[in-house]
C-alpha cells in the first residue's frame, strides 16, 4: 500500500483521532474509501469562518480593556458585586479562540495528509455554541458600549500596518494546504471558485495599505509634543481614588493636573466624591446602614468624616497594582478619609498642581447653592485662579462674572457661531479625530482626551498632537519617552512593497511545490 502523503501513518492516526474522533488507523480509514464530501468541506468553511470571527472578538477584548474599569463600575452600581470582568473576558476569549484555532490547524494538517475531513458532532455543537457566544458579545457591545465601536476604529491607526503584515502572512500560509486541495479536487467549478476568491481577497489585501492612515506615520522631526497628564481621579491605580493620598501620588507621576469631582455636604461644604452614592469608595453600609442608600449630599460633613475612604481599596483591588503596593503606602490608604475641597485646594497650592473639577450632581435642585459654595471655597483657599479648571456647565455665566480668573473648560466642541473663542475643551477620546485633533492645535485650542489607559491609544494621540490627556495609569505614560513605534512614510512604502512581493513569491512557490 502507497504511503500516506505529507505524513507519517501515527501523525494522521493522532489528527484522525482529534478532529473526527474516530479511535482508528489512519489506513484503516483509507480502506474504508472515505472521502471529504461537500458537506465536509461546508463544515470546514464554517470553521475556518468561527475561527476568524472570535479572532476578531479577540482583537475587540483587547481595545476595550482601556475602558475597562467603567464597565467593573457599571455592574457595580447595578448588582453590588465588585469584580475585575476584564479577566473572565480575557479567559473566555482565550478558551474561544484556542478552541478553534485548534480544529482549524488539525484540519489543514488532515488536508495535507490527505485524510477525509470528518468533524464530529460534538465539534460542530461546540462550534455552534462558540458562534453564538461571540455574536452575542457583539451584540451586547453594541447595544450597551457603542462608544467602543469608535475605539476600535481609533484601535486600527494604531495596528493597521502590522495587521496587514499579519493578515497577508497568515493567507500566505494558507495557500499551502489551499493549494493540496485544489490538485485533489475533482469538481472545476469547485477549483475556479476557490482560486478566484483567493486571488481576489490577496488583491484586496495588497492593496488595503492605501487605506491605511495613522498619526504616527511620519518623519521623526513633525512628532508633535508628549501631551501632558490629568490624573483621573488622582492616580486611581496607586492610591484610593479622589483622596488626598491619590492626589500625592499623581503628583509623584509628573501628573500636571488633578481631575476630580466635587459634592456639598447638607450643610454646604464641598467634598470629593465621584459615584452619587457612597456605597462603593466608602464604608458607609458598616456606620450608616439605614442611610447608605442616600446620596451623597445628604450627610453632613461630621457624618462623612466618621467614613473609611481607603479600605475599599485594598479589600477589592479596583486595579492589579493594588498589589504591588508596600506595606507603607497599604497602610496609608487604609487611614485615607473623604477631603473636603479645601483641603485639596491647600494640597495643590503647595504641590502647584491644577485641579480640574465636575460639580455634582447637576440636576439637584440646590444646585446654585453648590456652585456659590464651591466658588466660596475656591476664593478662601488662596489657590492662584489659573490653577482652577471649571468643568460645570451649569451657572457658567455666573462662575465667569464672580470668578473671571478661573479657567473655563468645556466639554462640547466648538460651534460654527461660537460667540468667545475656546481656549479648552475636555472630551471622550472617540469624540475627536485626528484631523480635528490637528486643526484645534493649530487654533491654540487646548485638547484634553479621556480616558487613556494603554500605551498604544496615548501613542496614536500623542501623534496627532493632542494637548494633554486623563488617564488612570499615570505611572505607565510617565515612563513613555516616545510613542510605541513611529515610521517615515518612505519606510512604511518600503515595508508594504517588500512583504507584498515575498507574499506573491511563496504563493507561486506553494502552488507549485504542491503540484
Amino acid at each position: 500500500m502507497a504511503e500516506l502523503p505529507g505524513c507519517c501513518r501515527p501523525c494522521a492516526t493522532c489528527l484522525l483521532c482529534l478532529y473526527s474522533c474516530r479511535w482508528i488507523s489512519a489506513r484503516k480509514e483509507k480502506r474504508k474509501g472515505l472521502r471529504t464530501t461537500k458537506c465536509d468541506c461546508s463544515w470546514f468553511l464554517f470553521l475556518f469562518c468561527v475561527f476568524l470571527f472570535t479572532l476578531v472578538w479577540l482583537y475587540f477584548a483587547i481595545v476595550i480593556l482601556n475602558d475597562f474599569h467603567n464597565f467593573n463600575e457599571f455592574i457595580f452600581k447595578q448588582r453590588k458585586l465588585w469584580l475585575d470582568w476584564s479577566l473572565v473576558l480575557l479567559i473566555a476569549t482565550a478558551v474561544l479562540i484556542t478552541y478553534s484555532a485548534v480544529l482549524l490547524v488539525l484540519a489543514l494538517c488532515l488536508q495535507l495528509c490527505g485524510q477525509p475531513l470528518k468533524l464530529h458532532w460534538v465539534h460542530k455543537s461546540l462550534l455552534i455554541v462558540t458562534a453564538l457566544v461571540v455574536a452575542a458579545a457583539f451584540t451586547g457591545l453594541g447595544i450597551k458600549w457603542a462608544e467602543e465601536w469608535r475605539s476600535a476604529r481609533i484601535s486600527l491607526q494604531a495596528t493597521g500596518p502590522f495587521l496587514h503584515i499579519g493578515i497577508v502572512g497568515g493567507m500566505t500560509l494558507l495557500a499551502w494546504p489551499l493549494a493540496s486541495f485544489i490538485y485533489c479536487s475533482r469538481s472545476a467549478g469547485l477549483k475556479v471558485f476557490l482560486l478566484l476568491v483567493y486571488s481576489a481577497v490577496m488583491v484586496a489585501l495588497y492593496l488595503s495599505p492605501l487605506m491605511i492612515t495613522s498619526p504616527c506615520i511620519m518623519e521623526e522631526n513633525q512628532l508633535p509634543p508628549k501631551p501632558a497628564l490629568v490624573g483621573h481621579r488622582g492616580a486611581p491605580m496607586l492610591a484610593p481614588e479622589n483622596t488626598l493620598m491619590s492626589l500625592h501620588k499623581a503628583v509623584g507621576c509628573d501628573v500636571q493636573v488633578f481631575e476630580t469631582d466635587v459634592m456639598v455636604s447638607a450643610d454646604g461644604i464641598p467634598f470629593l466624591m465621584h459615584d452619587e452614592k457612597l456605597t462603593r469608595t466608602t464604608n458607609v453600609q458598616d456606620v450608616f446602614p439605614e442611610r447608605a442608600s442616600l446620596n451623597s449630599t445628604a450627610f453632613n460633613w461630621t457624618d462623612l468624616q466618621q467614613l473609611d475612604a481607603g479600605s475599599w481599596f485594598l479589600e477589592r483591588r479596583p486595579f492589579s497594582t493594588v498589589q504591588s503596593l508596600s506595606a507603607g503606602d497599604r497602610k496609608q490608604a487604609s487611614k485615607q478619609k473623604i477631603p473636603s475641597l479645601e483641603e485639596v485646594l491647600e494640597a495643590a497650592k503647595d504641590s502647584n498642581i491644577s485641579i480640574m473639577f465636575d460639580l455634582r450632581p447637576e440636576n439637584h435642585t440646590d444646585y446654585q447653592s453648590f456652585v456659590n459654595a464651591t466658588l466660596d471655597a475656591i476664593l478662601q483657599s488662596g489657590i492662584p485662579l489659573q490653577q482652577i479648571l471649571w468643568l460645570p456647565d451649569g451657572f457658567r455665566e455666573q462662575v465667569k462674572q464672580q470668578v473671571p480668573g478661573i479657567q473655563q473648560v468645556y466639554g462640547r466642541k466648538r460651534l460654527q457661531d461660537e460667540k468667545e473663542p475656546l481656549l479648552h475643551v475636555n472630551l471622550p477620546y472617540q469624540d475627536m479625530t485626528s484631523e480635528e485633533i490637528r486643526q484645534y492645535r493649530q487654533d491654540n485650542i487646548s485638547v484634553n482626551l479621556y480616558v487613556v489607559n494603554q500605551p498604544w491609544l496615548f501613542s496614536v494621540l500623542w501623534c496627532a498632537g493632542v494637548s494633554s490627556v486623563t488617564t488612570n495609569a499615570c505611572q505607565v505614560l510617565k515612563e513613555m519617552k516616545h510613542p510605541m513605534w513611529l515610521l517615515p512614510s518612505s519606510t512604511y512604502l518600503m515595508i508594504w512593497i517588500v512583504a507584498d512581493c515575498v507574499s506573491f513569491l511563496m504563493i507561486l512557490w506553494a502552488f507549485l511545490l504542491v503540484k
